[in-house]
This record gives structure tokens, C-alpha cells and sequence, in this order.
């Protein structure tokens, strides 16, 4: 009976993410899902992301409690919506299909921030193009090989904070060899959301993937 629970759980979160996908495609709009560990710097980095793109941009911001993270972004002017789980560990369908009704979406780039954790988010399907996997550097380099399901779901996946690297306990070429092994063709973008460094070169390939969407 625990199993059927859970599956009938899933189905129906997957049925929803279905028709999100869908009606994101009517209305010409990208949606990235970021996961990434509390303090790895998401919420600044989307912020960072958004003054370089040059598309219409809209947040959805998920957290457990507080809307700390939907002030910053809106104190910055970009539109935003505030998801509280209220103790769950991620966001889910049915939960982004109630922001987005909130938002205008038409020709847009839809960030949605998730709760911070790199389990949960990583099992549902919220609807999103693509998965985005943030890790930043003071972290340390063993986060492929202790979070797989992540990085090896990730459309893309972002190191942050390059520039404490040299402060640090970071071994690159280990980080490397983990991200490579569960998904060897992902593109890996190192950024630092404070000084700015590669936020330009990871704008340009989101946006990209952004044209090449509403192009289709």
C-alpha cells in the first residue's frame, strides 16, 4: 500500500509537470530548475544571470519558511513570487503551477530557485527545460561524487565563488572527474556571483538555449 501511495504521489506530480511543460511551450517561455546546497549562492547568482541576459526574466522563489531571498530579487525590479513549502525539502508541480499563474511568463526565462538541498529537488519534475546544478567552491570538490543524482540529471551545472579558490581546500581536477563521470557532455560554467567572472559566458549559452526554444 506504501508503494502505490508513492506512486500515485509521482504520477500525479508528473502529470502536471506535463502540462507545464506544455503550456511553457505555448507561451514561448524557458523554465530552469536550480538546485543547489544552502549558502552555495543562488539566489545572487540568479540575480547575477538576469543583468547580463537580455531576455525577459521572472523568479519563482522556493523556500521553507521566509521571503528573504524574494525581497533581495525584488529590490533589484525583477518580478518575482514567493513558494513556502512549509517544512517540505523541495518544490513540487503542483506548486509551480500556482506561481506561475502569478507571474507573466510570455517570452520569458523562468528561474526557479528551489529549497536549498541536493536530494529532494533532484526526484521531481517541476515542469523546467532543464535542471541546473549550482555548487560553489568553499563547499569543497566531493560534491559529484556525494550528490550523483544531481549532476548527473543537470542540463547544465554552475561552480561558484572561483574566486576564493585560492583560499581554499578545492581540487578542481577531482571535481572535474566526478561531474565527467555521471555526465560526461554537461556544460560546467565557473562563475563568481561577486566579482562577476564568466557570468557573461554562461549568459550567452542560456540565452542561446532560450532562442533556440522560441525558434523551434
Amino acid at each position: 500500500m506504501k508503494i502505490k501511495v508513492l506512486k500515485d504521489v509521482l504520477e500525479a506530480n508528473n502529470y502536471i509537470a506535463r502540462k507545464i511543460r506544455e503550456e511553457l511551450a505555448k507561451r514561448q517561455a524557458m523554465m530552469i530548475n536550480i538546485i543547489g546546497s544552502p549558502g552555495a549562492g543562488k539566489t545572487s547568482f540568479i540575480i547575477k544571470t538576469i543583468e547580463v541576459l537580455d531576455v525577459k526574466a521572472v523568479v519563482i522563489e522556493g523556500d521553507v519558511t521566509s521571503d528573504i531571498d524574494s525581497r533581495k530579487v525584488a529590490s533589484f525590479g525583477i518580478p518575482v513570487v514567493q513558494v513556502n513549502t512549509g517544512g517540505g525539502c523541495h518544490l513540487n508541480a503542483n506548486m509551480i503551477d500556482l506561481a506561475l499563474k502569478k507571474i507573466p511568463v510570455e517570452n520569458a526565462v523562468i528561474f526557479v530557485e528551489n529549497v536549498g538541498n541536493l536530494i529532494c529537488p533532484a526526484s521531481y519534475d517541476i515542469g523546467e527545460d532543464f535542471k541546473l546544478a549550482i555548487c560553489s567552491v568553499p563547499e569543497g570538490h566531493d560534491k559529484p561524487f556525494k550528490y550523483p543524482a544531481i549532476f548527473e540529471k543537470a542540463g547544465a551545472i554552475v561552480l561558484n565563488k572561483v574566486d576564493l579558490i585560492k583560499h581554499v581546500d578545492f581540487d578542481r581536477d577531482t571535481f572535474y572527474e566526478g561531474v565527467k563521470t555521471l555526465n560526461p557532455k554537461v556544460s560546467v560554467f565557473e562563475v563568481s556571483s561577486i566579482n562577476g567572472d564568466g557570468i557573461e559566458e554562461w549568459g550567452q549559452w542560456l540565452k542561446s538555449q532560450f532562442m533556440e526554444k522560441i525558434n523551434r
